[in-house]
């Protein structure tokens, strides 16, 4: 079996040279799909089996991979690339749609291959379990209507519920560009202007800078906005940057050089230029976007986007360091191990217990009840010898923590706070429940680059926002705890706790939930205090972040379908969330965590 699928995946690595015309692709096999790394495809691994299923499904991954290495020009995808989060997703899919259209057309087996990976891509698409339009996600739509203009192909009948919902609107908008797309499809230059255009249609972006239009000066704006595209990126299996990218990236901006220091003040004007109206308005509630009531109405906004990033932990660190991190924090967990383990595995027999098969029994019809096989065979004619296996009530659930890693929580409070991480994202594992940890901070103290472009713009009042977001990622939902487990060492580095903004942070993490699958998603906050940013309190009011604190959470409890629950250590959090608890001392975090989770998962 083992010679099986190493000829099976030499044969693959063949094929996918052969399509990219290029001897350097080569695939390697994967626990899940993942963007391929330089000119390597990471496909799923079809197991030693080979089920025709799964080999279908590698065979269309690799094939997509290689029609990208053929067909794609990153650069030119990049300087023509929207800086905007949902618009850039949209962007990426049609790009995708262009290149595998274009295999698709020239070669029939290939047409195949990539029917059954668009098939496997909407199983896990959060288009499948859509019941309003808001819930489809845009980029997923846009692909699959994108791929029936250029090849033929209908889209999955998985995906049709939800197509049904946006479709209409999406053809209203945008349907003479969406036929106009065949007649570039060998032209990724014209394509991407006419994409542009497309996304203008759905008010997803304005129209294209001129300067954008250049790919020499596209590069240095794409690397401004790779980190909080990364995300978009993944759901539509276009390549995201790699980490020396990204913390290139990082370098650069806490560097501050004089080419950003331009480019800040030009953007800075703009905004001082702007309406009072326009300039009001924020990524987060832009008015003629479609998914705008994503996010509540508000006054808050960014002085700029430009410097905030959304990052992998292991792109923060290299991996040795990585190492020495985890092993700090292994040991700090030695103390704490018992105690945590004993609460996490109270909080799986919970959950085990709902999850476990129960029976109806003496039915008229069902399965033959064996204890009651003595009677059948006295009374064949009975009718109550049958039993009925009950619908679980367990629901399809996934869990984000979300973890505030402001200064204030620098020590005991952020070791403890990994440690609980650690052991419930293994224990849910355990237990078929999804387990996402994120955490927030800022790039900078008292304010980033954000606040430099601001001072050269000669301090306009009412700036927003003046520092520069880090959002981290250091697991991923569909991510196996054994693959993220160093990255959870790296809240111990010193350094990489700052400011907290709480309420962009609750609204990235939220968002994130919403393209899940799942059926029940819960949000979990551990804070322990309340929004802090000098730079950005001092040029907007003290209650600036706060308010607008409030004014997510108000509208996530009371308009969205994310269960929303809180802990704050030493702080109380129950003036701002209706669903949560305080604790005052830090190792009892543990246990909060654990009677939270109980609580939310009795009462489903």
């Amino acid at each position: 079996m083992v010679e099986r699928i190493d000829l099976f995946r030499r044969a693959l690595a063949g094929a996918t040279r052969a399509i990219a015309k290029d001897a350097e692709a080569d695939v390697v096999f994967a626990a899940e799909p993942a963007n391929a790394t330089g000119k390597t495809a990471r496909v799923p691994s079809p197991g030693p089996a080979l089920e025709p299923r799964l080999v279908a499904e590698a065979r269309g991954a690799a094939d997509a991979v290689a029609l990208r290495l053929r067909y794609h020009d990153a650069k030119l995808h990049s300087a023509h690339a929207p800086m905007d989060v949902e618009a850039r997703a949209v962007f990426d899919a049609l790009e995708t749609a262009r290149v595998e259209a274009l295999g698709a057309k020239s070669m029939g087996g290939v047409r195949e291959n990539l029917a059954r990976l668009t098939d496997a891509r909407v199983r896990g698409d959060a288009i499948v379990r859509a019941r309003s339009a808001e819930e489809v996600p845009l980029a997923t739509a846009i692909g699959l209507i994108a791929r029936e203009r250029l090849t033929g192909e209908a889209p999955p009948k998985a995906a049709l519920g939800g197509l049904k919902l946006i479709a209409p609107w999406i053809e209203d908008k945008a349907a003479a560009e969406l036929d106009a797309l065949a007649l570039t499809l060998d032209d990724q230059a014209a394509f991407a202007r006419l994409s542009r255009r497309l996304l203008e249609d759905l008010d997803l972006a304005t129209a294209q800078d001129p300067t954008e239009q250049d790919p020499e000066e596209g590069g240095d704006e794409e690397e401004g906005d790779q980190g909080g595209t990364e995300e978009a990126a993944d759901e539509t299996g276009e390549s995201t940057p790699s980490g020396g990218d990204v913390e290139a990236r990082g370098e650069e901006a806490e560097e501050g050089d004089s080419d950003s220091q331009d480019s800040d003040q030009a953007e800075a004007g703009e905004q001082e230029a702007m309406s009072g109206e326009e300039a009001s308005e924020s990524v987060f509630a832009a008015p003629g976007r479609r998914n705008w009531e994503q996010s509540p109405e508000t006054d808050y906004k960014a002085f700029t986007t430009r410097f905030d990033e959304i990052v992998e932990a292991g792109e923060l660190c290299d991996e040795e360091e990585l190492g020495r991190l985890r092993a700090y924090l292994d040991q700090q967990m030695s103390s704490l191990q018992n105690v945590v383990t004993r609460l996490a595995n109270r909080l799986q027999r919970r959950l085990l217990a709902q999850q476990a098969r129960s029976w109806d029994f003496d039915q008229e019809e069902g399965l033959l009840d064996a204890a009651r096989l003595a009677r059948v065979v006295v009374s064949p004619g009975h009718s109550l010898s049958y039993k009925v296996e009950r619908d679980t009530e367990f629901k399809d659930t996934v869990v984000s923590l979300l973890i505030d890693n402001s200064g204030s929580m620098r020590g005991r409070p952020i070791a403890i706070a990994a440690i609980c991480a650690d052991i419930l994202a293994r224990t849910l594992e355990r237990c078929g429940v999804a387990t996402e940890v994120l955490g927030f901070t800022t790039r900078g103290w008292k304010g980033g680059q954000s606040r430099e472009a601001w001072l050269a713009a000669g301090r306009p009042p009412k700036p927003g926002r003046l520092n520069d977001l880090r959002h981290i990622v250091y697991k991923r939902a569909d991510e196996p705890y054994r693959h993220a487990r160093r990255h959870l060492g790296l809240m111990m580095r010193e350094g990489l706790l700052k400011e907290n903004i709480d309420g962009e942070a609750l609204l990235w993490a939220h968002n994130r939930l919403l393209a899940r699958s799942e059926e029940r998603r819960i949000l979990m906050v551990i804070s322990d205090g309340a929004p802090v940013d000098d730079s950005t309190a001092s040029a907007n009011g003290g209650s600036y972040l706060e308010r607008h604190l409030r004014q997510i959470i108000d509208w996530i409890e009371k308009r969205s379908t994310i269960e929303l629950i809180a802990i704050g250590i030493g702080h109380d959090v129950t003036r701002y969330y209706s669903r949560a608890v305080t604790i005052m001392d830090a190792d009892q975090l543990a246990g909060a965590m654990v009677d939270q989770l109980a609580r939310l998962f009795e009462s489903a």
